[in-house]
């Protein structure tokens, strides 16, 4: 399966905020939406930075709370990974995996479609590999 694929199945809905919403209001926000990371909106309209609960940790535990108030800029990894619509989940999982990070923005003829998270890959792969055995034990079963 690839990224379009996840997308249809989970939808293309992304939290964005603005790069001087507060890293206390963007929290608040990822808690209410039960979600790990927000895309920053960038200048041109594009991504400008992401956003994760794991940032937040990092920037509390250097900073102290008082990082709380400051913009979600100060904290937002501005070099964000992104993928397209046609990759597939064994290049996420890769991707992933080496640049040891949780979400991807998928990015198509330069706008926001979705998000990706590791979840979504895992169960993604999950399904297919229950499909696949599913698929040799029927084969097995009328062999």
């Amino acid at each position: 399966m690839n990224v379009a694929g996840i997308l249809k199945e989970k939808g293309s809905d992304v939290l964005t905020v603005a790069a001087d919403v507060s890293v206390a209001d963007a929290a608040k926000s990822l808690t209410d939406r039960k979600i790990g990371a927000v895309v920053v909106a960038g200048a041109d309209g594009g991504v400008g930075g992401i956003l994760s609960e794991r940032d937040i940790v990092r920037g509390v535990a250097a900073h102290g709370a008082g990082v709380l108030t400051q913009p979600v800029s100060s904290l937002m990894t501005a070099e964000v990974v992104t993928c397209s619509l046609e990759d597939t989940v064994d290049e996420l999982m890769d991707l992933m995996t080496g640049r040891r990070i949780r979400h991807i923005p998928v990015i198509d003829d330069g706008a926001l479609k979705g998000i990706i998270s590791i979840g979504d890959v895992v169960k993604t792969r999950i399904a297919e590999t229950e499909a696949e055995a599913n698929a040799l034990k029927e084969y097995i079963a009328t062999g």
